[in-house]
């Protein structure tokens, strides 16, 4: 058996003070997850890490400098929401600039493995907040401005970014579709919210081919997700080579999901995650970041976060929950082509 790795956690109470009640992006997404951790006694598996904030400086690196005063400008003024789906309080700017700033701890700390491994329990969410706006319950986007500052303050050439959410990463792919640095693979349901996300996304100018898209169908589960990773996303990772895994780990794929319609179960999740750890030992000397996006069921999040803690820590827990053992849909593998064909005048499969 491979050794076991300790698992780094960052959070901290104020992630749960951007909260309202009625919404699905609430503090109890955290709690239920911090419950479910104490409960199968972890100490000595994992090592938990307080976050600094980000700064203005590094959140200016993915988003335009008037739009970050506008958020806070509209915190301090006591606005209820950025748009329809996004809402704000008071506290909010700060918690986000939190938020972001817990990746960027996470980020430090791999960089100096120690440890090589850190999963982020931080919201509010990033991956859908845009240049200039907000989006989807997102106010800056916290995995992509991890990778700006990995270029920036680590001089990392090739940075991988997973997105496993079941909602399309629109503001990642935004942020880097003309960055050959910065290879952005997404699995999501399609049709969903945001509505981006086709497979002939591909990138922009000098980015065109660093972009991969994997829109899969409603009711897509375990055999689908392998499917796609074993066929396009590790085969394409191991061309690319990164230096250094990010990973969006929504956990809204979840058979029970009220905001979606797909059927992963735990072992979907620790398929997933054993993959891409690894991918990571291979070529980035075993270094991952994992940060937090979506997951509205709320013991079904909690369950999936520690199938995946399980998996990249190598701690040899038993997987509590299976799927059918079914073939992959016909939809998925006519999908499947449509990839390779897009995908194959830039990568090999």
């Amino acid at each position: 058996m491979d050794k076991e790795e300790i698992i780094g956690i960052v959070y901290h109470p104020d992630y749960l003070i951007h909260t309202q009640g009625y919404h699905p992006e609430r503090n109890e997404r955290l709690e239920h997850i911090q419950a479910v951790l104490r409960e199968h006694e972890l100490a000595g598996r994992l090592e938990m890490m307080d976050p600094k904030p980000a700064t203005v400086e590094d959140i200016a690196l993915v988003h335009d400098l008037d739009y970050i005063h506008s958020v806070d400008r509209a915190c301090r003024e006591g606005r209820s929401s950025l748009d329809m789906d996004t809402y704000i309080l008071p506290e909010s700017y700060r918690v986000a600039l939190l938020s972001a700033g817990g990746v960027l701890t996470g980020l430090n700390r791999i960089m100096d493995n120690s440890p090589k491994r850190v999963f982020v329990l931080n919201r509010p969410p990033g991956h859908h907040a845009e240049y200039d706006r907000a989006m989807g319950f997102c106010l800056f986007n916290n995995i992509a401005v991890a990778a700006e500052v990995a270029k920036r303050d680590f001089g990392l050439q090739r940075i991988a970014i997973v997105d496993w959410d079941v909602h399309h990463g629109n503001g990642t792919q935004h942020s880097f579709e003309r960055d050959p640095q910065v290879l952005f693979i997404s699995t999501h349901q399609s049709p969903a919210y945001p509505g981006s996300g086709s497979v002939h996304e591909t990138g922009r100018g000098d980015g065109e081919g660093y972009t991969v898209n994997i829109p899969l169908p409603p009711g897509s589960g375990d055999p689908e997700y392998k499917l796609f990773f074993d066929e396009i996303i590790i085969p394409v990772l191991d061309q690319f080579k990164p230096e250094l895994l990010l990973i969006s780990a929504g956990q809204d794929a979840y058979r029970m999901d009220p905001l979606a319609g797909m059927q992963l179960t735990f072992s979907g999740y620790t398929m997933m995650a054993a993959e891409l750890a690894a991918l990571a030992d291979r070529w980035c000397s075993g270094r991952m970041l994992l940060c937090l996006e979506g997951g509205y069921h709320l013991e079904g999040q909690a369950g999936a976060v520690l199938h995946v803690l399980n998996a990249i820590g190598r701690w040899g827990l038993p997987v509590t929950e299976k799927g059918p053992d079914l073939k992959p849909s016909d939809q998925a593998q006519r999908l499947l082509e449509d990839v390779r064909s897009t995908q194959g005048r830039f990568w090999q499969f």
